[in-house]
């Protein structure tokens, strides 16, 4: 069926179908995944340089440097006013944490690093987790359910399923494991610009939400507290998010395409 047949038999249904514009062409998949060799290959670069004693900073200059030797572009750098290559979150930090040059990882640090990259006007996304030398147990089971959240969406994911399905799989994860989800912030679509529609919740009710059709490029990236879900941003910068209650939290990301038969990951 094509895309016009696909959207008549569904919005029959009741069901919400993508827009055209969230069904990227051969010649658009095939750019992002180049970008996405490029992002998995600097976070590879980041995971084997990242060691306690280092600054957070320390890691903007590696993600900067290797970006560029491998002929990417930084997306964070002054998108909307960010000021820094990457995004480096610390311990009770969700998201958006700017690389500071007095913000040093130590034993015992958790570290989310958010990585972007442009090549040849593409986007590609994703982000993972650090642990630095000895955790916690609870930071460790943390760190490791929030990847389990990740994973177990993707395997459940295919043509034709429903978007609200992605975030049922995640918190229902999460909770059993006694751990919360972040409501506020979510995955989005990503590959000709850096946000793009839809938005992917990271919680919600098993088959509701929008039709995935074949051809659709978003990111999930579940944040997962250990304690309550609530956050607050730091209006010291307008960008970093914490959580309410001081607690840990963990997040991993990957850019994912709906093909026919499944799902590919394009960054990891």
């Amino acid at each position: 069926m094509n895309y016009d047949e696909l959207v008549k038999k569904y919005k029959a249904l009741g069901i919400e179908t993508p827009t055209k514009e969230m069904i990227k062409t051969p010649e658009q998949i095939e750019g992002i995944k180049r970008a996405g060799i490029i992002n998995t290959k600097v976070l590879d670069y980041v995971e084997a340089n990242i060691h306690a004693g280092m600054s957070t900073e320390e890691i903007d200059v590696l993600v900067a440097k290797k970006t560029k030797e491998l002929g990417g572009i930084c997306a964070p750098l002054n998108y909307e006013g960010f000021p820094k290559s990457v995004c480096t979150s610390v311990n009770d930090a969700v998201c958006h944490g700017i690389p500071d040059p007095h913000t040093i990882l130590k034993n015992g640090d958790i570290i989310n690093v958010d990585c972007t990259t442009i090549y040849q006007g593409y986007y590609a996304d994703a982000s993972r987790m650090f642990m630095i030398g000895e955790v916690d147990p609870v930071a460790k089971r943390l760190v490791e359910v929030s990847k389990e959240c990740l994973d177990l969406a993707v395997k459940n994911l295919k043509p034709f399923s429903r978007l609200r399905d992605i975030g049922y799989i995640i918190e229902k994860h999460a909770k059993e494991n006694g751990f919360s989800v972040v409501h506020e912030i979510g995955g989005h679509g990503v590959g000709v610009e850096f946000h793009e529609d839809p938005f992917i919740y990271h919680y919600g009710k098993k088959n509701t939400g929008m039709v995935l059709f074949p051809g659709m490029v978003f990111t999930i990236e579940p944040m997962i507290n250990e304690g309550s879900r609530q956050v607050f941003l730091d209006a010291s910068n307008n960008w970093t998010i914490y959580t309410d209650d001081g607690g840990w939290s963990s997040q991993f990301e990957y850019t994912v395409l709906i093909t026919e038969t499944g799902v590919q990951i394009l960054a990891h």
